[in-house]
């Protein structure tokens, strides 16, 4: 190699070198940024909306709310809490395990011991009690039988228990199933109004708990009334008030919130769940949770988080139908609160250094009565009539007494023990009770334990999602899926529960300016995608049964 030929190549490593500085730079901002952990990260659960009503009602949101979330955050169109029993417990169960109830264990808000045959409520543990209120032996009270960790679970364990969970619901399982094993659950307790922590988590409230109960916000709301928030006009899409004679509530306002006593007692308390109001209180009450736990400015300089489950829309919806005026001005009235909130957390904290996640825990069917108006299949399904039904056939064809042990629906478990007894073979059994239950009214499939436990279904998403939901140790022997706009209930209003896209398709958004990239995604996603993508930015391992996907795509 000649002199100048050397010198010809340190001039090119120059060049390459200088051209190489402005370039690296650049790339290099977003990859600090990147390395910054949020302050922290708010998970909010709206009970019971449905993805189609954040989208019918998005041109009449304010600015600072779910407009906010939508044009500043990752919004997923085709989310969906991918279980076939989609209730507030299992919806709930799926935000921060990442997991199916194949797993976590929770198969329904109640599922019958398949020992005792007695109902079991998710969130049941007769060892705790609610903190200076007044508890019933089926109260939920701690995580017991949630049989898997969360995300907070592993940022506590990640940061020597030092990072915060905090979670706050009108429910308790609400509450407790985000809080997961080692957070801290906040739950409305119906007969006081207040806001109360149960002996699973601590001996007595903290102080800053203390003086937020004595100040009684609960209590300001006695005497007023719920009216709509819009012009009229604003509602001129909604449905029309449920026929007389439907048996359902008149879709009506006001609602006034009072107590026939006139006194502020349970009725009264026990009011405010439906409607605005309780998600109010919700809001804060998370407030004063921020600044009592120092939420976002920890002193160790880890992430907390905060979980906030609004459980008001999920009351509306069941008593007036996602088509409703009631429901239409609640979420707008939802909006407005949660701005407020926003607002609040940027003065508090800077919405820089949060990431903030909305979903739902599950959608929601229309009224049977405005299905059929939409020429719709749509009819509700008296359990136990058909249950007595389906006892009496079985009963008839094997000439043995009660073969049905119990049901809460969408399971039914059979007597084994008397099967074997009479020498009758369980598939046999199972097939002709499935046989029958496919020959009434609304039963579009019927799974049985025998496929189930043999993984032995159809390969369709129904089968797919029915398969998740059931729980080889408590689900039951038979799982039955209603057909679409059916389902089980007798009576007014409506509800949810199916493996239909209604029940399962739910809001997913993510924002955070510093982590997430905002914009409409189209790709198909799940709730339980949350927690690993959660786990992802917050440099954590995952909870131990989550199966979702880090959501990619929509990181920065």
């Amino acid at each position: 190699m000649t002199k100048n030929s050397s010198v010809s190549l340190s001039a090119l490593r120059a060049f390459l070198l200088a051209s190489c500085v402005t370039p690296c730079a650049v790339d290099a901002a977003p990859a600090a940024a990147a390395a910054v952990q949020p302050k922290l990260v708010l998970v909010m659960v709206v009970d019971g909306l449905p993805n189609e009503q954040l989208l019918r009602y998005r041109d009449q949101f304010g600015q600072g709310g779910f407009r906010r979330l939508l044009e500043q955050g990752a919004w997923y169109s085709n989310a969906h809490q991918a279980h076939g029993i989609t209730v507030t417990a299992i919806g709930h169960s799926a935000v921060l395990t990442g997991a199916y109830p194949y797993q976590h264990g929770v198969v329904g808000n109640n599922w019958l011991d398949p020992v005792t045959r007695k109902s079991v409520y998710c969130t049941e543990d007769t060892n705790y009690t609610y903190i200076g209120e007044r508890t019933e032996a089926s109260d939920g009270t701690a995580p017991t039988l949630l049989r898997v960790d969360t995300l907070g679970d592993q940022l506590r364990y990640a940061s020597g228990n030092q990072s915060k969970v905090v979670a706050v619901s009108g429910k308790d399982r609400g509450a407790i199933l985000l809080a997961g094993k080692t957070g801290t659950a906040y739950m409305y307790m119906d007969q006081s109004g207040n806001f109360a922590s149960s002996s699973y988590y601590m001996k007595a409230h903290p102080e800053w708990v203390q003086r937020y109960q004595a100040t009684r916000p609960q209590d300001r709301y006695y005497g007023k009334s719920w009216t709509p928030l819009l012009a009229d006009s604003a509602y001129a899409k909604d449905a029309a008030e449920l026929p007389t004679g439907s048996g359902a509530p008149r879709a009506t306002f006001p609602f006034n919130y009072y107590s026939d006593s006139g006194k502020l007692d349970a009725e009264y308390y026990g009011r405010l769940k439906s409607g605005p109001y309780l998600d109010q209180l919700t809001l804060d009450f998370a407030r004063a949770a921020v600044e009592g736990e120092n939420l976002g400015a920890n002193a160790s300089g880890v992430p907390d988080v905060l979980g906030v489950s609004l459980s008001a829309h999920d009351y509306v919806n069941h008593a007036y139908g996602p088509e409703s005026r009631m429901s239409h001005d609640h979420l707008q009235r939802l909006d407005r609160m949660l701005a407020n909130f926003f607002s609040y957390l940027d003065k508090r904290i800077g919405m820089d250094n949060v990431v903030v996640v909305l979903t739902a825990d599950h959608g929601f069917a229309n009224t049977a009565e405005f299905s059929q108006a939409q020429h719709l299949d749509a009819q509700r399904i008296d359990s136990k009539k058909l249950m007595a039904a389906l006892d009496q056939h079985l009963s008839d064809k094997f000439k043995v007494g009660k073969l049905i042990a119990g049901s809460l629906m969408p399971n039914v478990q059979l007597d084994y023990a008397l099967i074997e007894q009479n020498g009758l073979k369980r598939d046999e059994v199972e097939n002709a009770a499935a046989r029958y239950l496919l020959g009434q009214g609304g039963i579009a499939q019927v799974y049985t334990r025998s496929q189930l436990e043999a993984g032995n279904v159809p390969h369709t998403r129904m089968s797919t999602l029915m398969q998740r939901a059931w729980h080889r140790q408590i689900s039951g022997d038979l799982m039955l899926v209603t057909r679409p706009y059916w389902y089980f209930g007798s009576g007014s209003g409506t509800t949810h529960g199916s493996p239909y896209a209604y029940d399962t398709n739910v809001p997913l958004v993510l924002m955070g300016s510093r982590w997430i990239k905002p914009g409409a995604q189209g790709q198909y996603a799940e709730v339980v995608d949350i927690a690993p993508t959660l786990a992802h930015l917050l440099r954590v391992r995952p909870p131990a049964a989550a199966e979702g996907r880090v959501l990619q795509e929509a990181l920065r």
